[in-house]
């Protein structure tokens, strides 16, 4: 019996491969997409890991610093540092800044904290850690930055003397880390004609010496729920876990772009089954008298159909390992972080089967009709 799919692939072997390579572009497509949402909610999580906190101290009826404002007097550190419990207290301070890179403006998130008391929120990959707080810095080597090179931020010079490896914000902006007060000087400074305003008007202008938040760490065995509600009530201040910064933000900053990916991942499998689905009919009426000629010498509707399901299964198939090839190959192109995951493709993969499925529906019903007479009449 002749076999609908080997027949095609027999004569139009460049038409059905580069048809299943456009197909397999948009599965790719979609594979990718997923994998923005995975690189969205791992980048979310970086910096928040990096410092891996017990509690995170924010303003109060805020939901911390990745989500909204948040601003603290620094001297609160030491009131938080004698509740019961607390082993240390990082106070942190975090705002994106735009510099001159070395071809072209660079956007980063700096984090300020205290070099000076040996807390690392970062990992290095090369090079030190800080010594020296109003002269060094550490970068991402996503910014294009070296070890040696001179940064000017604000109103100062900074030499870059370690670098960390895919350290970026939850926007995908990387990482810069300086010292506290540099920091807070840079958040809050003030140019040379506020400065004469304010002098003019009798006022003195100073940086604030206020952060974003406390990272605290707890001795082994503290209750965190019991520290938490000490910080609420006696400090008024709002205090997360870990775990619930975590999840504010997955479902404040990444939940609306979540839906978004996933609407546009749905149009693009519909798409996908519609082309599929015209592919396979295409090629159903081009072979009208063939499938006349099966039917008059005793061809079942049962072969016909599973020729035609074959010939969509395989499209499909070739469709996803070219789109598999696709995803993986362009995966590091993309500004963001693009994670692929061996499950979600055999999940897209169990799709795209039943997507080539239902799409061979069309080229089906058309081969079912064909009256057999036609056969003979040229």
């Amino acid at each position: 019996m002749i076999n609908l799919a080997q027949r095609d692939i027999a004569h139009s072997l460049g038409k059905f491969i580069t048809t299943a390579f456009g197909v397999g572009m948009l599965i790719g497509v979609v594979l990718i997409m997923i994998g923005v949402y995975r690189g969205m909610a791992h980048d979310a999580m970086i910096v928040p890991n990096d410092i891996a906190p017990d509690v995170w101290v924010v303003q109060k009826d805020t939901l911390g610093p990745f989500a909204e404002n948040s601003r603290l007097h620094e001297d609160l550190k030491y009131s938080l540092k004698a509740l019961a419990g607390v082993k240390e207290v990082h106070p942190l301070t975090f705002q994106s800044i735009q510099i001159i890179g070395k071809e072209k403006p660079i956007r980063l998130y700096a984090l300020g904290y205290d070099v000076l008391s040996g807390f690392t929120p970062f990992h290095l990959s090369k090079g030190r850690k800080i010594r020296i707080p109003t002269q060094e810095i550490i970068v991402d080597s996503k910014s294009g930055f070296e070890l040696g090179d001179q940064i000017s931020l604000g109103r100062d010079e900074y030499t870059v003397v370690g670098l960390t490896h895919k350290a970026v914000s939850s926007g995908g902006d990387p990482m810069l880390y300086m010292g506290l007060r540099e920091a807070q000087e840079l958040q809050f400074l003030f140019s040379n004609d506020q400065i004469r305003n304010d002098r003019n008007r009798g006022v003195q202008s100073t940086s604030p010496q206020t952060v974003n938040t406390f990272a605290l760490k707890l001795h082994t065995g503290v209750e965190i729920q019991q520290v938490i509600q000490e910080i609420k009530r006696w400090k008024h201040q709002q205090a997360f876990t870990q775990e619930e910064q975590a999840e504010i933000l997955t479902k404040n900053l990444i939940e609306r772009s979540a839906k978004q990916i996933g609407m546009f991942t749905v149009i693009l499998l519909i798409v996908s089954s519609v082309i599929i689905s015209l592919i396979i009919y295409t090629m159903t009426i081009n072979k009208i008298k063939e499938i006349a000629i099966l039917k008059l010498i005793g061809a079942s509707n049962f072969t016909i159909t599973k020729m035609i399901g074959q010939q969509s299964v395989l499209l499909g198939l070739i469709a996803f390992i070219a789109g598999n090839i696709f995803a993986h190959a362009s995966a590091d192109i993309f500004p963001k972080t693009i994670i692929l995951v061996a499950q979600d493709a055999m999940k897209l993969f169990v799709v795209v089967m039943i997507v080539s499925i239902l799409a061979s529906i069309s080229g089906i019903r058309t081969a079912l009709r064909v009256d057999p007479s036609s056969a003979i009449g040229g």
